[in-house]
């Protein structure tokens, strides 16, 4: 059984992930949580958002993240989650999360790009990045809290997938968690950027040059560079 909020495309190029136990397993974990009323980040509707902005044939580049941001923020009495479904990208009305204003330093140092005043990455989503979490749910306020639901045998299925189906794809791999799903990537097809994490705990991504490269890479391969800008 296809997820319901999925488009059709990645429904099929995903299709034998579904009928998997562990798919099943996800499914049961989510209803259980849900039936503790947990508040769960992101909203049902934007679990799979990265997959819906950015249909197969568009994607150029992969970012991947870990978990879903698990905090909200309150705007004109609304409470507004960070997580929309997109790795390290924040709605507009949320203030920018430390790791996301590096990338954007990062990018205005390498690229000359203005720095946005916003942390939503919808539009690169829609420019063929697709921003994959590698685990897609989380309780309210409890990092990590659905780890053990399955989600990373999913994103594993996905990267692996992307790896065999696909040309020329831009792996960003930032962080020793990302750089552990390299061995699921045919480096001889695709290329394999890796850099520290962004996150202000660590060091060396400003500097790291990972977009510049990514742009190059592709220009290599005669595809169109990435508009970055936001």
């Amino acid at each position: 059984m296809y997820p319901k909020t999925l488009n059709k495309d990645w429904c099929e190029f995903l299709s034998e992930e579904f009928s998997k136990p562990y798919f099943a397993n996800i499914i049961k974990c989510y209803k259980q949580a849900q039936a503790q009323n947990q508040t769960i980040f992101p909203p049902r509707e934007l679990i799979f958002n990265a997959f819906n902005l950015t249909p197969i044939a568009t994607v150029r580049v992969v970012i991947l993240g870990q978990d879903p941001y698990h905090g909200s923020f309150q705007s004109n009495g609304q409470e507004i989650p960070q997580a929309m479904g997109l790795s390290f990208s924040v709605p507009r009305q949320v203030p920018i999360p430390p790791s996301l204003k590096n990338i954007y330093k990062e990018i205005s140092q390498s690229l000359n790009i203005v720095m946005p005043n916003h942390g939503d990455l919808t539009i690169w989503a829609k420019r063929g990045i697709l921003l994959l979490n590698t685990i897609f749910t989380v309780e309210k306020g409890k990092a990590g809290s659905h780890k053990d639901f399955g989600w990373q045998y999913f994103s594993d299925s996905v990267i692996a997938r992307i790896s065999k189906m696909l040309e020329g794809i831009v792996f960003m791999l930032w962080g020793n968690f990302a750089k552990s799903k390299s061995n699921l990537i045919d480096s001889n097809k695709h290329i394999v950027i890796a850099a520290p994490h962004p996150s202000p705990l660590s060091r060396g991504f400003i500097g790291s040059n990972v977009f510049k490269r990514a742009n190059e890479e592709l220009v290599r391969r005669g595809k169109e560079p990435i508009d970055w800008s936001l």
